[in-house]
């Protein structure tokens, strides 16, 4: 059986688990909160961008101190149920004020 995926780990009864690289981008606050600005991360084919926050809460535990934040997927600001794509580029744009 061919599997059409980037990475994949073989389940059995010819299922397979597929992953696929994103890029993810942080800007102002979030960057203090990870320290970092950009990583890449292998994360489960058919992921919505809420489920990616999940993830990236659980690995960067000080994201919870911010309870909003917005996701741009390749430039384009988008809605939590969006579904990303093998080498989709996601930023992390925290709330920003000004006067």
């Amino acid at each position: 059986m061919k599997v059409l995926c980037y990475d994949s780990t073989y389940l059995g009864n010819n299922l397979y688990f597929c992953k696929m690289n994103i890029q993810v981008l942080f800007f102002g606050i979030t960057t203090d909160l990870t320290k970092t600005q950009k990583i890449t991360l292998s994360v489960d084919e058919n992921i919505a961008v809420s489920d990616l926050k999940i993830i990236l809460k659980q690995k960067y535990n000080t994201l919870k101190n911010i309870e909003s934040y917005a996701f741009a997927v390749n430039e384009e600001y988008v809605s939590y149920d969006i579904f990303l794509k093998p080498n989709d580029v996601v930023a992390i744009i925290p709330p920003v004020s000004g006067g």
